[in-house]
């Protein structure tokens, strides 16, 4: 029997809905979309059936999203999270509850489809088993919500045939059964129940009184558009918050692998720190860092800070300070400033610096604090500190928690590590002991005991010995509540005490303590609990790829597989004649300039790279020099990985390149014959005609990619090629400054980064070209393939690269990143040079440490001698194999989080100036 129904004659809940569903074994349901057809559906109607609901619901997702279960996981959370739910529902904590309750009981299932999968799926239907065992089916315009069923204007026509109800069922089936029908997430599922409990903290202070981190970042962007902390970074930030409430402060090295996430986890402790207490926040990095820094902080944590640009305090809306020229004014409770800051010695700045107090000082890339006097048998010998090193150790004296960031805590020698934690030492005896400790007054053996290269014996002797090295400093309780914190309490020691006395040994002689000294020593204190286990938290992406979480027993990092191409001999690009010549002049020109300048090296590896990459950018790298007088420095400044810093610390200072711009005229023909070699042939560029290879043929395009040069020029020649080759494609541009935007055939509109990162996230660009300015803190997890145009010859940007599709959230199995490179050039000597020993360097320290960039350099110079030495210096193996990761780790439970710290009092704090 047909009947129809429409709500201006009767209220659609009372006279169908309710009453078929009363008792009824399932209801079968094509409702609209999930975020809100979920939310509504627990009614009392729905709880009087006996047997299960399923509702299949459309969704903003694209089949793109749902190729994996993992895709499909985030992307639905990421949907139910823009709809913002704890907003929407703050008030239906009952109704809410109910949905979990019916969801978790098995009595409601939900399934999500795409949008482009069917097209929006308008036809609304269902199908009732009714208490009797009859079937019913209905379609109409009313979706599975409270307004629907109660509120708007709606019409149903309810149909018990066979025949009708055959077909609605059918159609149920189809959607239901459709591989891209995905389960409703668990986080979805979970938040549900969060949001339900969810209860605001309206005071900092209530909040201080019982400071719990996710409280204060449960809702930040980082969880409510992005996917959330893994459990490492959890750990870390838990880790260093809890130890700044004590009074001696967090000091830590965060040495994890590239690509880990090192900066959110600082970027949070900073935070945190700074909600907690009342005194600046100071991060200290590199100078083409500092804005990566602030856009991480405001589009992740939501979160104000300053940048120093150099004479004046910038904050996040890009609001320039300009009456306060003094950097001790910061409007911000978190600053940061550029290492090159203390690198050229502003003394007048840093003395201000020096002359506050901090409640943290983060450091980023803090291997670049090195001592001079390195070498084998110097580990004793005191410090001779460069710039950095020198004012991080004043400045460690004048703050409560300080974070140390790198990924190659060792460079070459065991005592650069040692030196970091020299560092975090100074006025805190929690990491070295006081300056009566063997650990700061014999580095030498320090190291050779936790490298196992030295023991201790069993001797009275040695015992007294082994009492020294454990005494000064004492782990802290938390290091083991059964062990050190047994005895600490049996010993009446404070938590911010970290010395034993000498005369103690005396007094605790035949006690229980004095076996339970025995016994930590017996057990392995060297190896397990010395200093650089406790203050440095290092994980790597094989560790995290491997070991399973015991509360999930899954890995906790996904793996990513990585596969490398153009590595093997035969695929280095053939070198063709034209570009040979090139070579040539290029090598010809060098040496008239070496003659009569100091320069001619540097400028020979300038032209080589630049050639390298493509030949457009060595024509233009060779005009530019041909125009040289007053515009010498926009040869230098064309290159995004030659700064300041660089200039100062690798090749002198600035003013030495004032004399190579009187070329001679000898010197000037023949850059221009260069420059007609590199013009006549620059349409048969070989890396491009291999680009187009790769991106269309080999599908790279399709799995989205990005391409990396180290130079603008050949950047936007390639992106411009692409875009009028490739056509009705949209092709980015992503590169310092205001260089970034978009091409579709030829025509170039002008666009923000962040509009690029958009883009890129949307896919409305999947073939993204990029400089180096892209490599550090940009995520690109739905570009799955990588292409380097260039190998730039500082290793670190070529970890960074990588790592910008290698990383947490891709949301591919695998990856591809192909080197290019040309046969006999300067990057395939090194590559000859290095290829067995660069995984093994790679895997020993879990990147390539920055001083293999001098190897480059020589080989340019055609000094092999001098870059095989620098090969040799690096050790075998790591310098010692600590225990790391085993106890670097754990679970920390966020996300049930119910307490929200309110975003205007969190904001209000930060937002504030340093006092």
């Amino acid at each position: 029997m047909i009947v129809r129904y429409s709500s201006r004659a009767q209220r659609l809940d009372r006279a169908f809905l309710n009453h078929k569903l009363k008792d009824a074994r399932s209801y079968d349901r094509i409702a609209g979309y999930f975020s809100s057809s979920i939310l509504e559906i627990a009614g009392e109607s729905i709880e009087s059936i006996i047997g299960q609901v399923r509702l299949i619901c459309n969704s903003s997702l694209e089949k793109a999203d749902v190729i994996t279960a993992t895709a499909a996981q985030n992307a639905m959370r990421k949907e139910w999270c823009a709809s913002t739910p704890e907003e929407t529902y703050a008030n239906a904590s009952p109704r809410l509850k109910k949905l979990y309750e019916l969801i978790r009981s098995g009595k409601l299932s939900v399934r999500v489809l795409p949008n482009d999968v069917f097209g929006l799926i308008h036809g609304k239907a269902g199908v009732i088993t009714l208490a009797d065992g009859i079937k019913t089916s209905f379609i109409g315009s009313v979706n599975e919500t409270l307004a629907a069923w109660k509120l708007n204007y709606e019409m149903l026509w309810e149909d018990d045939s066979p025949e009708a109800v055959k077909w609605v069922q059918d159609e149920f089936d189809f959607f239901w059964n459709s591989p891209q029908a995905i389960p409703l997430s668990e986080f979805v599922i979970e938040d549900i129940k969060r949001i339900a409990n969810r209860e605001i903290i309206d005071d900092i202070n209530s909040w201080r009184d019982e400071p719990d981190p996710s409280a204060a970042v449960i809702e930040s962007p980082v969880y409510r558009q992005e996917l959330g902390l893994w459990e490492h970074q959890k750990y870390f930030v838990n880790r260093a918050f809890n130890e700044h409430q004590k009074s001696y402060g967090a000091r830590y090295v965060l040495a994890d692998q590239v690509g880990l996430g090192k900066t959110i986890q600082l970027a949070l402790s900073a935070q945190l720190m700074a909600l907690w207490g009342d005194k600046p926040v100071l991060v200290i990095v590199p100078k083409t860092l500092i804005w990566q820094w602030q856009d991480e902080m405001k589009n992740l944590l939501d979160m104000p800070s300053a940048v120093w640009n150099g004479s004046q305090w910038v904050d996040e809306n890009d609001i320039k300070y300009p009456l306060t020229d003094d950097i001790r004014k910061c409007p911000r409770r978190v600053g940061i400033i550029s290492q090159g800051l203390i690198v050229n010695g502003r003394e007048e700045l840093l003395e201000k610096l020096l002359g506050m107090e901090f409640e943290c000082v983060i450091v980023d890339e803090s291997h670049r604090a090195r001592r001079t006097n390195l070498g084998n048998n110097k580990e004793n010998q005191k410090p001779q500190a460069n710039n950095l090193m020198d004012f991080l150790l004043k400045i460690s004296k004048k703050t409560k928690s300080m974070l140390l960031a790198t990924a190659t805590p060792v460079q070459m020698y065991p005592i650069e590590c040692w030196d970091l934690l020299y560092i975090l030492s100074q006025k805190n005896e929690s990491v070295l002991g006081n300056n009566f400790s063997k650990w700061r007054t014999d580095p030498k053996k320090a190291l050779d005991l936790i490298m196992d290269k030295e023991r201790l014996n069993d001797s009275a002797a040695g015992m007294l010995e082994q009492w020294e090295w454990l005494r000064n400093p004492f782990p802290p309780a938390s290091e083991d509540l059964v062990t050190f914190g047994t005895l600490r309490k049996n010993l009446n020691m404070a938590d911010d005490d970290f010395i034993i006395k000498p005369e103690v040994l005396s007094k605790i002689q035949g006690r229980p303590e004095m076996r339970r000294i025995g016994r930590i020593m017996e057990h392995g204190f060297m190896q397990n609990h010395n200093p650089f286990i406790r203050h440095i938290i290092r994980r790597t992406r094989d560790f995290l790829e491997n070991k399973n979480n015991p509360e999930t027993g899954e890995p906790y990092l996904k793996r990513i597989e990585v596969e490398l191409m153009g590595e093997k001999d035969n695929e280095a690009l053939s070198l063709p004649p034209y570009l040979k010549q090139a070579y040539d002049q290029a090598e010809e020109f060098c040496e008239l300039l070496s003659k009569r300048v100091r320069g001619g090296g540097f400028i020979k590896t300038l032209l080589l790279k630049r050639v390298g990459s493509t030949m457009i950018a060595g024509q233009s790298t060779a005009q530019k020099m041909l125009n040289w007088g007053n515009l010498s420095a926009d040869v230098f400044d064309e290159d995004d990985d030659y700064n300041d810093e660089n200039k100062k610390n690798n090749h002198g200072n600035y003013a030495e390149y004032s004399e190579l711009k009187d070329l001679t005229d000898q010197e000037r023909e023949c850059l221009r014959k260069f420059i007609k070699t590199l013009e006549v042939n620059k349409d048969n560029d070989p890396k491009y005609e291999l680009l187009i290879e790769l991106l269309v043929k080999q599908g790279f395009a399709e799995k989205g990619c990005i391409i990396f040069s180290q130079y603008f020029d050949s950047a936007y020649w390639v992106a411009d090629k692409l875009s009028n080759e490739i056509k009705g494609v949209t092709i980015g541009i992503y590169a310092g400054g205001e260089k970034s935007g978009i091409l579709r055939e030829g025509r170039f509109r002008k666009r923000s980064k962040e509009e690029i990162k958009k883009m890129v996230k949307s896919r409305d660009i999947k073939i993204l070209v990029g400089t180096d300015a892209a490599s550090e803190g940009l995520n690109l997890q739905t570009l799955s393939t990588l292409i380097n145009l260039d190998l730039p010859w500082n290793p670190t940007r070529l970890e960074q690269r990588k790592g910008r599709i290698q990383r947490i959230g891709q949301e591919s199995d695998k990856v591809y990143i192909y080197n290019m490179r040309y046969k006999g050039s300067v990057e395939d000597r090194v590559h000859e040079m290095l290829s067995e020993r660069l995984k093994n360097i790679s895997s020993i320290f879990g990147q390539l440490p920055d001083v293999l960039e001098d190897v480059w350099v020589q080989v340019a110079l055609n000094n092999k001698a001098e870059a095989e030495k620098i090969i040799d210096a690096i050790p075998n193996q790591h310098p010692f194999e600590l225990k790391y990761e085993k106890q670097a780790i754990g679970h920390v439970d966020w996300e049930s989080c119910t307490q929200v710290l309110n975003q205007q009092e969190k904001r209000k704090c930060l937002i504030e100036g340093w006092r």
